[in-house]
């Protein structure tokens, strides 16, 4: 994984070398990790991430037309992506990553009720990203809050950084394709250093909690097993709760599964008559609960019961909402054989990406060659391992960093 040094030297180079120009300003957008909260921030439950030090940078100069001309150093091999402003824009396959930065500026304009047309000129964009491409650390949140933030500095837009955050969902959901939460592009667009961020997905308000792990590090344990969320079980997850929430509604006033105790579910269980269904919305519940307790765990100090909640997180994602898979249970299953581990869970969608374990400093190295031999015995190729620092959201850089 390159260094930030290296990175940006490369990119401000390439952009020396695509538009003749030197660097007008550059920036960068955090990837994340949940520490709990799984598929609870579409049923308006509640999330615990935070960014990380790995992210998404971007590099622009203005053109004196109304092009954008974008070049990832991550997809070297498509070139430079190139659309007009001023034609309509829209969603291509063969576009691929560069579908993100469209969305963004056709979003953006729209938030503020105009074209991207009467933006004053276009811009040459390169980017490069060090969070492994199809982890399950948000690249795709980290682009979408890299070009918002970016359009509203460059171009002076003004708009709130929540209506940012919003922007980035709604591009995920209407232009992209994946019905996903706001987790992701909140955490991209608020992180703080050495803080977690606890969301109630359903009002919006947030806690940023400090991130004290005391001697423990948060490792980040990379399946290189790449997925694809609009490929993936995701929507189809989503739309089971759907289904369950609508049933209980007959019964019970509420807006969101997220508005359930565990023993308010129990009471109302039996009227879904799909054991399915009863699995999906267990996990959704029980989720949101374990999700407050690790909050009140971290803010005590309280590691052990943290690392015990991340362990039954990931029962319940494995077992009630079946998004983990033989990668993902791995990893975290030989985790929890590990000594200095107190828990280990994957964080993201699942169906491949990353877990995440709390693991004793002095019991890393042990812990990692543990996990990569066992993974390499069963699924027959190695892991990737990070050690994640916990970083700011999407900012502009000083031009000398």
């Amino acid at each position: 994984m390159k260094d930030q040094t290296s990175l940006l030297a490369g990119i401000r180079q390439r952009l020396r070398e695509l538009s003749h120009h030197e660097v007008c300003a550059t920036y960068f957008a955090p990837g994340r990790v949940n520490l709990i909260g799984e598929h609870t921030d579409y049923n308006g439950g509640h999330v615990f991430p935070c960014a990380i030090s790995q992210g998404t940078y971007a590099v622009i100069v203005p053109r004196e037309d109304k092009e954008i001309h974008c070049y990832s150093e991550n997809f070297a091999d498509q070139g430079v992506h190139v659309f007009d402003l001023e034609s309509n824009l829209i969603y291509r396959e063969e576009d691929d990553w560069s579908n993100f930065v469209k969305g963004v500026f056709l979003y953006v304009m729209q938030f503020l009720g105009k074209s991207p047309a009467d933006l004053p000129h276009g811009l040459d964009i390169v980017l490069e990203g060090n969070i492994p491409n199809g982890a399950g650390l948000s690249s795709s949140a980290s682009i979408e809050l890299l070009i918002a933030c970016m359009m509203n500095d460059h171009y002076a837009l003004n708009i709130d950084r929540l209506d940012l955050i919003k922007i980035g969902q709604k591009v995920e959901n209407k232009f992209i394709g994946v019905n996903c939460g706001i987790m992701d592009q909140f955490a991209v667009g608020m992180g703080r250093m050495d803080q977690a961020i606890f969301l109630d997905t359903n009002s919006l308000a947030y806690d940023l909690v400090p991130a004290q792990f005391g001697d423990y590090l948060i490792l980040i344990m990379n399946t290189n097993k790449q997925r694809r969320l609009v490929d993936s079980k995701y929507n189809e997850r989503r739309h089971q709760c759907e289904q369950a929430l609508s049933l209980i509604q007959e019964n019970i006033e509420i807006e969101s599964l997220g508005d359930l105790t565990p023993e308010m579910f129990e009471e109302v269980k039996g009227k879904l008559t799909d054991p399915l269904l009863v699995k999906r919305a267990k996990h959704a519940v029980y989720e949101n609960q374990r999700t407050i307790e690790a909050k009140e765990a971290l803010s005590s100090g309280d590691l052990r019961t943290f690392g015990q909640l991340m362990n039954a997180s990931h029962i319940s994602l494995r077992d009630d909402y079946e998004v983990t898979g033989i990668e993902l249970d791995t990893l975290a299953e030989t985790a929890w054989t590990c000594e200095g581990v107190l828990g280990a869970r994957m964080t993201g969608a699942g169906m491949g990406g990353c877990a995440i374990a709390l693991v004793h400093k002095e019991k890393v190295e042990e812990a990692m060659k543990r996990i990569d031999k066992v993974y390499i015995e069963k699924i027959g190729y190695a892991p990737s391992f990070y050690l994640a620092q916990i970083g700011d959201g999407a900012k502009k850089m000083d031009k000398g960093v």
